[in-house]
């Protein structure tokens, strides 16, 4: 027989019948010792569990009699066996767990969690998406008023839904972003307080394409725990948020940065799961082996499985390997403050990273290295000894050769033996899996298999070699491509012997492919090796071809025979056949006349693409524009670093239109090398016209060298008054100099009127003239709100907020926060999330102003900033001190106060707090020597900046010190 709880009470007979369970108290009584199967469940219990702890006398004679009744029913449905025995302890009932639907969901819920963690997602979401379907509806729910099933009920419904975050969990994974971001607002609605729920949804949702809505969910999320529960997100759901704030455009990020794949995983399971194993036991290791033979797939396969945080850098494109800490950092995510300039010297990029991976469980992926070793060997080092949750997975030609590195050779796919064993080799797998891919209905059986078997024996079982051959069963047959590469093999085997076997065989399937692509096919396919990190099919097209419809038919045909690959509108090669294809692009004739070509109009292209975007990046189309940008960091890179070189008046022209992008997205460093150089190219002066773009290399170059200071800051006051083409300037001015006196002209564009209106607001504060700064910021708001800039209202909304009463604070911050977060500004975020924590604790929240500055921290440690980390530790240290923790309150201003040195308005106002807070400590001790020491040094730094409310109060309390003192202390 079969039993269910799991909805109403239910039983079925052997054959499939349904028993008629009998009355309420029947049925409450078979439930209980189904509940308890294969157990002695006691009298006393029984009888509590029917009728409550207040039993009526007779309840155990009526419990016996319920128990004939029921020995009677199980009989009459045709069981046989005694299944309700009683013993002295009690009743038990006999039945297989099996057979009660409750006892078998927990059994598939246990088997499937243990199979997804241990990374197989098609089994887990097989198991667990049976043990859901063994649900009928609410658990006992035809019993639910019987004294002991309100308990069980409930634990049973949290185990369901324990069990579908599982499956949730699984499905994420398998990559069904999109008919999760459908299902879950429902399970999320029905129960809003899951955290886990709730960042599942985000993760859906981000997956889909739509990261606003999955922002919004947190926000949901951190209101209806603050009412509910008086609390703020846990930390897991705050990862979360983090990990989609600072994601780019491609859903593969928020699941980790590891890139998506466009093809099925083939023929390393083995080494897949020796992989997988190191990475347990190990913190560095490294997958070393020829070009073409499956590293960078194995490390993708490897570090999509894993639980950890996981971030994947591509060195291929670093040409220079004091280049490679950038790129990590870039890949990371970590922001920088702008174009500030760096008055107590950079910040080493080694220390940014350690600062960005301190204390956070990270997967580094470190792809092609193999041209950079040295560089990558040595901050690997320094990144493994700093931080110790880190590990690092590399793929390269060679080992890194230091201490503490574990290395995985991986070697070509193994071509054993023959015969029909042959069917399940690794190799024939995959050259029929892509084989079929090109042409359907392909099968490798046991006529062909030994024809497939010599080819990828000739291939040395490379998976890109075969994959290649594969891609050409589309207009061959197999024994065509078998004799051509014997031909091809034949003929290259005269030639250069000097090379490794396998690169030869490499080398020699790739120029195999490119000898059989028509004349327009390789001159398109060497011309695209120009761009960095592919490229969308309009710049292929005016970068590389005579008209865009001849390019789409080519681009076909390529992708076709695997020369390119394509997903997300973008084209993209394998580094190995791009190497190739750009060697073509330099061997013949005037190669390096037609490589220089190509790059000019590379440049100009995306110099082109910059300008036409730099306006929309102020107005209510800027996250658009942004990720289109984003997705182009590459190509902009590159035409960059040319035009430093080879056109340096493009070179200041492309700068300046991605300096606005370049400040909302935090990445000033990756170009301050570019803008050194150009800087050297052009000399001490601007060129004619060039004065606004010359400024802003300059601030870019000033962003890492404090040597361009002076310059900079004379340079922008020559600008003082004038219309200007790059409204970024005026935001500049303000960062380096300080608000200055109204502009001789008033700005003509609206978003310029409203920044003067902000900075006048700023400017009037400073000087103590509260109600005239208050109108300014009103004015500002309103300007920005016509503009729909996010930046611009989040940052009035910011300095309207100090003039609100209590819920008005709450409410401005709440909609700067948010757009903060839209705008995926983690510097701006956190600071935010600082300026709200104040004002809790100026509420006398004390609790959820140390929840808000720990959240502040985790995300100013993720974005590698120190300086609004630094912020966040002295909101920590002001509620530590106002609790009376004096010595956990001074050494979190400490570390607050090492994390503020550079020189900023910002930083300085997080000075002046911290050295407030350390003579209120030493007042607190009665140590009236330090707190005049304290105090002096807050007036200084103060007056530096000329904030006068806060020279005044750093006076006042110097002044209480001394009164105090001179009363007799």
């Amino acid at each position: 027989m079969r039993f269910g709880v799991l909805g109403a009470l239910g039983v079925w007979s052997a054959d499939g019948r349904t028993v008629a369970a009998g009355g309420p108290q029947l049925r409450a009584l078979l439930a209980m010792l189904l509940l308890n199967v294969g157990q002695t469940v006691g009298v006393r219990r029984l009888v509590e569990g029917l009728y409550g702890p207040q039993a009526p006398s007779g309840a155990a004679h009526a419990l016996q009699s319920q128990v004939s009744r029921l020995r009677r029913r199980l009989g009459a449905a045709g069981e046989t066996g005694e299944l309700l025995q009683y013993g002295p302890a009690g009743y038990r009932l006999l039945v297989d767990p099996d057979d009660v639907d409750a006892h078998r969901f927990e059994r598939l819920a246990g088997e499937g969690r243990h199979v997804l963690a241990a990374g197989d997602h098609a089994g887990a979401a097989r198991l667990l998406g049976e043990a859901l379907g063994l649900w009928r509806g609410p658990a006992l729910a035809d019993v639910i008023d019987a004294p002991f099933a309100g308990e069980q009920a409930a634990r049973l419904e949290e185990l369901r839904i324990a069990v579908l975050e599982d499956l949730v969990e699984a499905r994420l994974a398998r990559g069904e972003h999109r008919d999760l971001a459908a299902e879950l607002p429902e399970s999320v609605a029905a129960h809003p307080l899951r955290e886990r729920l709730r960042g599942q949804l985000m993760r859906a949702l981000y997956g889909s394409g739509r990261k606003a809505e999955a922002l919004q969910v947190f926000e949901e999320a951190r209101r209806t725990l603050a009412e509910e529960l008086g609390v703020d997100p846990s930390p897991e759901l705050g990862g979360v948020h983090v990990a989609v704030l600072r994601a780019g455009s491609s859903p593969a990020e928020a699941a980790g940065g590891v890139p998506a794949q466009f093809t099925s995983f083939v023929g390393r399971d083995g080494d897949l799961e020796r992989v997988r194993a190191l990475l347990g036991e190990r913190r560095l290791v490294t997958l070393t082996g020829p070009g073409g033979v499956g590293k960078t797939r194995l490390a993708v396969e490897a570090a999509g499985r894993e639980r950890d945080e996981v971030r994947f850098v591509d060195l291929a494109p670093v040409a220079d390997g004091a280049a490679a800490p950038q790129a990590l950092i870039n890949a990371l995510g970590l922001r920088e403050a702008g174009l500030v300039p760096a008055l107590s010297g950079p910040l080493d990029p080694a220390e940014r990273l350690i600062a960005g991976l301190a204390d956070r469980r990270v997967l580094l992926v470190l792809d092609n290295c193999e041209h950079v070793v040295a560089e990558v060997a040595a901050l690997a080092r320094r990144l493994l000894a700093a931080c110790r949750d880190l590990r690092i997975l590399v793929t390269s030609r060679e080992r890194l050769s230091i201490t503490g590195e574990t290395l995985h050779p991986v070697p070509p796919l193994p071509l054993d033996g023959g015969g029909p064993e042959a069917l399940d080799h690794p190799a024939v797998r995959l050259f029929a899996d892509r084989a079929a891919a090109v042409r359907p209905g392909f099968l490798v059986d046991d006529a062909n298999v030994d024809t497939v078997l010599r080819l990828c024996r000739a291939l040395d079982g490379l998976p890109l070699a075969i994959e290649l051959a594969a891609a050409r069963m589309r207009s061959l047959t197999l024994e065509e491509v078998e004799a051509r590469l014997d031909d091809r093999f034949r003929l290259l085997s005269r030639g250069d012997r000097s090379a490794a076997p396998r690169h030869r065989t490499l080398h020699s399937v790739v120029g195999w492919s490119w000898d059989l692509l028509s004349r327009p096919e390789q001159t398109l396919a060497a011309r695209l090796t120009v761009f960095s990190g592919g490229a969308p099919l309009h710049a292929a097209a005016r970068v590389c071809g005579p008209s865009e419809g001849e390019v789409v038919e080519l681009l076909a045909d390529l992708v076709d025979k695997s020369l390119v690959e394509t997903g997300g509108g973008r084209y993209r090669m394998l580094e190995t056949v791009r190497e190739f294809c750009a060697e073509r692009l330099t061997g013949d004739g005037d190669g390096d006349g037609e490589r220089e070509r190509l790059r000019a109009a590379h440049a100009a292209y995306f110099l082109e693409s910059a300008r036409a975007a730099e306006p929309y990046l102020r107005g209510p189309d800027q996250l658009e524009w942004l990720a289109r940008l984003d997705a182009e960091r590459g190509n902009f890179h590159a035409a960059l670093h040319w035009a430093a070189g080879a056109d340096p008046v493009l070179g200041l022209r492309l700068l300046a239109a991605l300096s606005w992008q370049g400040q909302l997205r935090g990445l000033p460093g990756e170009r301050a090398a570019v803008a050194a150089g150009l800087l050297m190219t052009v000399g001490d002066e601007p060129p004619a016209g060039l004065e606004e773009e010359y400024t802003l290399c300059l601030a870019h170059a000033a962003a890492a060298d404090n040597v361009h200071d002076r310059r900079l800051r004379d340079h922008l006051e020559r600008l003082a008054g004038r219309r200007l083409r790059y409204p970024f300037l005026r935001v500049l001015r303000f960062m380096v100099n300080g608000p200055c006196h109204a502009d001789g002209e008033v700005p003509a564009d609206p978003w310029s009127r409203a920044f003067t209106r902000l900075e006048s607001g700023v400017k009037s504060l400073l000087v103590g003239e509260r109600d005239t700064a208050e109108e300014a910021f009103r004015a500002a708001l309103e300007g920005f709100r016509g503009t729909e800039d996010r930046w611009g209202v989040l940052t009035a909304l910011e300095q309207l907020a100090g003039f609100a009463d209590e819920p008005g604070f709450a409410a401005l911050m709440a909609e700067a926060i948010d757009l903060a977060g839209r705008l995926g500004a983690v510097e701006d975020l956190t600071r935010l999330l600082v300026r709200n924590a104040d004002g809790l604790a100026d509420a006398g929240r004390l609790l959820a102003a140390r929840a808000e500055y720990e959240r502040a921290v985790e995300f100013a440690r993720r974005a590698g900033t120190p300086e609004t980390q630094a912020g966040a530790l002295r909101g920590l240290a002001d509620v530590a001190r106002l609790r009376g923790d004096l010595p956990a309150a001074r050494e979190l201003y400490d570390r607050a106060l090492r994390g503020c040195g550079r020189a900023s308005m910002g930083g300085a106002l997080t000075r002046w707090r911290i050295l407030i807070g350390l003579g209120r400590i030493a007042e607190a001790e009665q140590d009236a020597g330090q707190a005049r020491l304290r105090y002096r040094q807050a007036l200084a730094t103060a007056r530096a900046y000329g904030d006068r409310p806060a020279a005044a109060a750093s006076a006042e309390a110097l002044a209480a010190v001394a009164a105090f003192n001179a009363a007799g202390r």
